[in-house]
């Protein structure tokens, strides 16, 4: 299972990888085939909704079909799939159709993780196991900002998503290879995403999981680019630099979070403490929008670090997820993650057109100020929830 595991990272590595490298793309795209920030937005967007999209049928093929062949079969057709139909590209819309197709590719392989890790291992170490798959799987992250940027200098943009499909297609084949499936839990109760939905401790925990991860997604994988470029005149390099400040903030977030529930005893208050944290550097990026590059790059990492909580809510909710339902229950919670990344995506596109010519700060004030709103109530609802320690 440990290969199994190391390859499964791999895909994670690529999964990160994926939501993340357009920020850098930016500049390129729109010169040689028109795409707009909105443009790539929507893409984005799009990529974040089919991936949520997918969390159902997912879920139902751990808990049916197993890891492996869920995993490596959407990674090969989606993933190989979709970087090869971005690398010929023509037009935004191609963009799109590739950016459906990898969230398709990348939707199974961090559950797959999961699910594995809640079969397989002690359910106190759940949330240091999720952080782990997640933190060293965001190297992906850090892949996506400065390497990607000289790897597209040096090779143009088709030539390094022709190699990415390439490497998804050799990740696919070595899933297929090396994972192997838990055995399946035998018992008389039945189950559906249905009864997840009818736990009233989720329906406190799932809001907050819907906006935690959306403002370090978005930032990180999209709007860091145009941002940093339109206030501060950077280049593309330059903005792979600052992308990589923030990605490997994000990572050591991530480690950081892992053990802090058992450190503490709770894992409602250290949620709770560093999304607050998280709304606080929002509304401050907001206030300092152009005073000063470091500044806000130093903001952009702290908003990555605080919003690497991820993996203990996904811990928070698991608690409430009867064993014969684990794969549906991940991904129920991994589809509000994501899917309010998504939608995320699509109001702050609308919202930077929509404020485009109002000056070169008032779009991302905007977009911002909608993030640390967003997150503001996530952490009020939240507060009613119940802790959950194992």
């Amino acid at each position: 299972m440990q290969a199994g595991l190391v390859v499964l990272c791999l895909g994670y590595v690529l999964s990160q990888f994926f939501r993340a490298f357009l920020a850098v793309l930016s500049l390129d795209l729109e010169k040689d085939i028109g795409a707009t920030p909105e443009d790539l937005a929507f893409a984005s967007g799009l990529w974040f909704l089919v991936f949520a999209a997918m969390q159902i049928p997912v879920g139902w093929a751990l808990d049916k079909v197993g890891p492996r062949l869920t995993t490596a079969v959407l990674l090969l057709i989606g993933g190989a799939g979709g970087a090869a139909v971005f690398a010929v590209a023509s037009s935004p819309l191609h963009i799109n159709i590739a950016m459906g197709l990898i969230g398709v590719g990348c939707s199974p392989v961090l559950m797959a993780s999961y699910f594995i890790f809640a079969r397989e291992y002690p359910p106190a170490r759940f949330a240091t196991l999720a952080a782990v798959m997640l933190g060293v799987g965001s190297v992906g992250n850090l892949v996506a900002s400065y390497p990607t940027a000289i790897a597209v200098e040096w090779m143009g943009w088709r030539a390094t998503m022709v190699g990415l499909a390439v490497i998804s297609a050799a990740i696919a084949l070595g899933i297929l290879l090396t994972v192997h499936d838990p055995e399946k839990v035998e018992t008389e109760h039945k189950g559906s995403l249905l009864d997840l939905l009818k736990e009233p401790a989720l329906w406190l925990i799932l809001p907050l999981m819907m906006v935690a991860y959306a403002p370090s997604a978005a930032l990180r994988g999209l709007w860091a680019g145009p941002y940093l470029n339109d206030v501060f005149g950077l280049s593309t390099t330059q903005i792979g630099t600052a992308t990589l400040v923030m990605g490997t903030a994000m990572i050591a977030g991530t480690f950081v979070y892992g053990p802090l529930d058992r450190v503490f005893g709770t894992r409602k208050w250290v949620i709770f403490a560093g999304n607050a944290l998280g709304a606080v550097a929002l509304t401050l990026l907001c206030l300092w929008i152009d005073n000063a590059i470091w500044l806000s790059v130093l903001l952009l990492a702290i908003i990555g670090f605080v919003g690497a909580s991820f993996p203990v809510i996904m811990a928070h909710g698991r608690a409430f997820v009867p064993p014969h339902l684990v794969g549906r229950g991940v991904t129920l919670l991994n589809l509000f993650g994501i899917g309010g990344a998504g939608v995320a995506q699509f109001v702050t596109g609308r919202i930077h057109a929509a404020t485009a010519q109002t000056g070169s700060t008032a779009p991302y004030t905007a977009i911002f100020g909608f993030f640390a709103i967003s997150l503001a109530i996530g952490c009020v609802i939240y507060l009613f929830s119940r802790d959950s320690v194992d």
